[in-house]
């Protein structure tokens, strides 16, 4: 129950200073994150959470699922045919550059082995839809940019995920109860895919049912209970519920847009709530001896995962882009390491790897980096896309002025020939002989 206090308290805290911080660097994730530092076992003790704690693992697969979902309703399928190839360069080029690279600096900067480097490397690739949406859910930030962003981190997830599972199948001695296959994971990764394009398709099914049909009060709870349902469905089948859960939600959008809008409103409610809850009981275990055990190879490894290799992997991915320069440097720097990190690093930890320990702590370290930083400077990065058109007159198709538009408006040719009738009265009046 103080979990539960705290959170309360650092959730009205941060709606008290959420107008401060839309405006500044002030960052309302990073106060959840100090709150869960100050109250654990390194500060106040007033909680008790350990990396095995079953509470950790649950916030931060909720957190990355709910946020997935929601974010997937905002992608359009039929712009993404038209503006898919700065995301497949992101994924097909970007990512694996940023994994080698992260691996050689793991190997040569901290010591672990090959097989465990590469393994930190995979777990630190993805870039965290949950902390990337800071950036995606600001309208002065182009689309093209937003979606680039949006659909990376929301399909990297999964893709990184086979890679880490095979590279602890192979870093050595595993616990009993870890299995990792090629097929298995296959399995898992499209299991995901289905599952989350054909329960939105059977919801839209019953949806058109005559006798059935959602009250316009209750429309929201549609895309809600599709989650729910989704999200019991891809943990009792093993299927991968980040894929299910990103597919799911464009899925929905797709066949119902009017759904997507009345629930937006509820799902970013429900997305914010459970990002500051996976954050509290993620600071929770930054205690001062997971920083101290840190040593200083690994520091400048967390300095250089933020700093180089991730803007330098995605430059490299988009040259020859159609993006400019200014839109490219931003997509190159939000790159922040979140949740889907947090559950993979966890399984590396409960996996029993002789080096496993050791790859947890460079991966949390850098995590609690990347949230600080990434979180805070969403406001001024976005305000170089803030700038104030000069507002000039409309003009139509041929470039001439169009005509005005809205209550009242006149058309301007209307304008210009009452302006005229109007004089020429005026002249008659005042001459009657004119009129002739």
């Amino acid at each position: 129950m103080v979990l539960v206090a705290v959170f309360g308290a650092a959730l009205l805290v941060a709606v008290l200073l959420s107008g401060l911080a839309a405006r500044s660097v002030l960052s309302t994730s990073l106060l959840f994150l100090a709150a869960g530092a100050l109250v654990s076992d390194g500060f106040l003790g007033l909680i008790h959470v350990t990396p095995d704690s079953p509470i950790v693992a649950v916030t931060a697969d909720l957190a990355l699922f709910t946020v997935l979902f929601t974010d997937g309703m905002h992608v359009s399928f039929a712009s993404l045919r038209g503006a898919w190839r700065n995301p497949a360069r992101a994924l097909g080029l970007g990512m694996p550059l940023a994994f080698v690279g992260m691996a050689l600096v793991t190997h040569f900067l901290v010591g672990l082995d090959w097989t465990t480097s590469f393994l930190v490397g995979a777990v630190l690739a993805p870039t965290d839809p949950v902390f990337a949406s800071a950036i995606v859910g600001r309208k002065e930030v182009p689309a093209r940019l937003r979606q680039l962003l949006n659909v990376e981190s929301g399909l990297n997830d999964g893709l990184a995920l086979p890679v880490v599972l095979v590279l602890i199948a192979a870093a050595g001695p595993t616990s009993p109860d870890f299995e990792a296959s090629l097929p298995t994971i296959g399995l898992e990764l499209l299991g995901g895919i289905v599952l989350g394009a054909a329960l939105p398709l059977l919801v839209d099914l019953l949806v058109r049912v005559p006798v059935l049909g959602a009250e316009a009060k209750l429309q929201p709870l549609l895309p809600l209970a599709t989650g729910v349902l989704l999200y019991a469905a891809c943990h009792l089948t093993h299927a991968n519920p980040y894929l299910a859960a990103f597919a799911a939600g464009a899925v929905l959008a797709s066949l119902s847009p009017e759904s997507g809008r009345t629930f937006e409103p509820l799902g970013e409610a429900l997305a914010e709530l459970s990002k500051f809850a996976a954050l509290l009981v993620f600071g929770a275990l930054l205690t001062p001896r997971l920083f101290g055990d840190l040593s200083v190879g690994g520091y400048a490894a967390v300095a250089l995962a933020i700093l180089l290799i991730r803007p330098a992997s995605l430059l490299i991915s988009l040259i020859r882009s159609r993006i400019d320069r200014r839109e490219q440097l931003v997509a190159a720097w939000f790159g922040p390491k979140g949740f889907a990190s947090v559950v993979y690093g966890l399984l590396v930890l409960q996996a029993g790897i002789p080096q496993g320990e050791q790859a947890y702590t460079l991966i949390a370290v850098c995590i609690a980096v990347s949230i600080a930083v990434h979180s805070s400077s969403d406001v001024p990065v976005a305000r170089l896309f803030d700038v104030e058109e000069p507002v000039l007159p409309p003009t139509g198709d041929d470039g001439t002025e169009a005509a005005p538009t809205g209550p009242g408006a006149m058309p301007t040719a209307g304008k210009r020939f009452a302006a005229a009738h109007a004089a020429t009265e005026t002249l008659i009046k005042e001459h009657p002989d004119a009129r002739t």
